[in-house]
Formats: C-alpha cells, sequence, structure tokens
C-alpha cells in the first residue's frame, strides 16, 4: 500500500472491507481467499490487490470523491512478491536415511585412510595391444646414444646465447649513459641526466637494429642456400681396360673405347685358372 491508498481507505471509514464484500454480495472468507489480504489496520507498506484498489476508487467516486483518482492511487506502487513458504520440516525416515548415508561415509573414507590402495594400473595392463609397438619401438631403438640427439644440450646452448645476448645488451646501454655523465661532469645535473637518458636510449635502438639485422641476414642467406640447387660436374674420369689406365681430360676431345666381353663357354658361371708354373 501507498500513502494514497492508505487515505483513501480511511476516507470510506473502518468498514470499507465489509462495504466492498457487501456491494458484491460474497462471503468475507471466500473473498479474503479470492481478492487478497483485509483492508483492516491499513498501512504503508502492507499488500493489496489490484481488485481492492479498484473496488476502493470506484467507492470514492460513488460518494462523489473526484478528487482521488485511480492513477493517483497506483502512483509508487510497486509488485509484492510474497516470501518463500518454510520447508517443510523432513521426516523421521529421511532423517534417518541420511545419519546412516553419513555413517557410512565416515567408515569409508577412514578405510581409505588405514588401508593402502590398490595398484595403479599399468599402461600396458590398459591397453595390451601395445606391447607389439612397444617391442618395435626396442627393435628399432639406435645403437648410438649420439644417434638420439641431445635435445637438452641444444636448448641450454640457446639459453645461453640469449642470456649472453641481454648480458652485452646492457652493458653497452649502461656503460654508455655512464661515460656520458662522467664526459659532462661540468654541465647541471638535469643536463647531464638527459643526457645520459638520451645517449642510453640511442645505444639501445642501435643495439636492437643492429642484432635485427643480423638476424634478418642470416634467415636471408638460409633462405638462399635451402633454394640453390647443388650442381654436380665431373672433373675427370677414366676407364680401366685390363693393365691400362687412361686418364681423359674433359677439356680435350672426348676419347670413348669400347670393352667387348671374351667370349667363354660358360660365361655366366665363375671359374677357376690355375697360374702357370712356367
Amino acid at each position: 500500500m501507498t500513502a494514497s491508498m492508505v487515505e483513501a481507505i480511511q476516507i470510506l471509514g473502518e468498514n470499507a472491507h465489509s462495504d466492498i464484500l457487501e456491494r458484491e454480495d460474497v462471503k468475507p472468507e471466500s473473498k479474503d481467499e479470492q481478492d487478497g489480504p483485509s483492508l483492516e489496520d491499513a498501512a504503508m507498506g502492507k499488500p493489496i490487490s489490484h481488485g481492492q484498489i479498484i473496488d476502493v476508487w470506484k467507492r470514492l467516486k460513488a460518494q462523489g470523491d473526484n478528487s482521488i483518482t485511480l492513477e493517483h492511487l497506483l502512483r509508487g506502487a510497486t509488485v509484492y512478491i510474497p516470501p518463500p513458504p518454510p520447508k517443510p520440516e523432513p521426516s523421521e525416515e529421511y532423517k534417518a536415511l541420511m545419519a546412516r548415508l553419513r555413517r557410512e561415509e565416515e567408515e569409508r573414507s577412514y578405510e581409505r585412510m588405514v588401508r593402502k590402495g590398490p595398484p595403479r594400473e599399468t599402461f600396458a595392463q590398459r591397453f595390451p595391444a601395445s606391447r607389439m609397438a612397444h617391442s618395435f619401438a626396442e627393435v628399432n631403438r639406435p645403437s648410438k646414444a649420439s644417434d638420439m640427439g641431445d635435445d637438452d644440450a641444444f636448448e641450454h646452448g640457446e639459453v645461453q646465447k640469449q642470456i649472453t645476448l641481454i648480458f652485452n645488451f646492457l652493458v653497452s646501454i649502461i656503460g654508455c649513459g655512464i661515460a656520458l655523465w662522467l664526459a659532462a661532469r661540468w654541465w647541471s645535473t638535469s643536463a647531464r641526466l638527459f643526457l645520459s637518458l638520451g645517449g642510453s636510449i640511442v645505444v639501445a635502438i642501435a643495439e636492437v637494429a643492429v642484432y635485427s639485422a643480423y638476424t634478418w641476414r642470416m634467415s636471408e642467406g638460409e633462405k638462399k642456400e635451402n633454394t640453390k640447387k647443388e650442381i654436380r660436374e665431373i672433373v675427370k674420369t677414366w676407364v680401366v681396360a685390363g693393365d691400362e689406365k687412361e686418364d681423359l681430360d674433359l677439356a680435350g676431345p672426348p676419347r670413348n673405347k669400347l670393352i667387348e666381353p671374351e667370349d667363354h663357354a660358360n660365361s655366366n658361371l665363375r671359374q677357376r685358372i690355375k697360374a702357370s708354373t712356367d
């Protein structure tokens, strides 16, 4: 209820609620259940149904009071949301069931703490078919440890290289700043500070630019090396015929010598030839 609603109900008098019910010829018990709460002891904040507001407005209009309109009554009103009903009390069976479940859970947790748990399932037990893959890997494992590759050493080298590079950058920047600070000892403090900071920033930019150019040149060189095609050239050849050897120079005219096979009866078989004793 708003202040205007309470004022309108007070204008109608103490029997406003009974007057509304008598006008509609409805029993008070059923009307309270249908239209909402009672209008007795009206106060701000108490709930009131929309039908009751309409009845109060019509009652005032019938009495000739046109100063209070329906809009005036509804101004400032909000929707009343009744509080949720209280939760029903759990039954004795439910309480006994929950107590039994708590005891069982406590016993299971105590058993898990006291007893040693079951052994964990290994990968071979979980996937029996993987034994063939393991055997294949064992058979084809490299015989030397060096064939496996040394990734840890490579990563260690890269980390060491990066740390050394950062250290060199810091030494160059700090050294340049200190040198400029000492060189401008006769200047004012603010000028020396700006000079040192400016020189350090310039050196840092130069270091980054030089390193970027170096990495770019290295990457471009690798790309060019990868795109190059290997060209193999025959510098010198020779043909062995019996006990004679002839060196053929490609610069000179080509010389070809046809080697004819010897005709033997069983040329496709190996033969033992005894050396002559004469």
